[in-house]
């Protein structure tokens, strides 16, 4: 019982930070279609980046502002290359779930996976201790990574 206690004392004494980022190929589609999942206050740290910004990700005054500060972070945050090409990531949207914001992502004209690098150093700049899943999907083969801070790439392939 005291161990219960005390574990649950040092999780609200020491937070841990994760993300966990879903990749999946749609062959159909031809597109690479990706979820992020983080905690919003998190990622509203990440956004005002020392700025004495208001960012509200749950009720925000102006929703094309939050999409703007999301795309732009991720652009910086979040890269793929394809057969070590780089590719564009496009930022689709966002949504809230209980206390994690979803956000979606997709590389559109995609023929086929071989090599998929992804640098992924989402809230890195912010948090030591941050981890972030990787989940892959392609050809109805899936494959995961913890990247923790600082390391940030891992290359999957088909």
């Amino acid at each position: 019982m005291l161990n219960s206690i005390f574990n649950a004392l040092l999780l609200l004494l020491h937070p841990f930070y994760v993300s966990i980022t879903t990749v999946d190929y749609n062959e159909q589609a031809h597109r690479v279609e990706i979820s992020s999942r983080i905690f919003y206050d998190d990622l509203e740290t990440a956004l005002k980046n020392g700025r004495d910004l208001k960012i509200d990700l749950i009720h925000p005054t102006d929703k094309s502002v939050a999409d703007s500060l999301l795309a732009t972070y991720f652009g910086d945050h979040l890269r793929f290359s394809m057969d070590g090409e780089p590719v564009s990531v496009r930022y689709v949207g966002y949504e809230i779930d209980e206390d994690v914001a979803w956000c979606f992502l997709e590389v559109v004209n995609i023929d086929r996976v071989g090599k998929l690098r992804i640098d992924n150093r989402i809230l890195f700049d912010h948090f030591p201790k941050q981890s972030n899943i990787l989940h892959v999907t392609a050809y109805g083969k899936r494959q995961s990574t913890k990247l923790d801070n600082p390391e940030r790439t891992a290359v999957f392939e088909w």
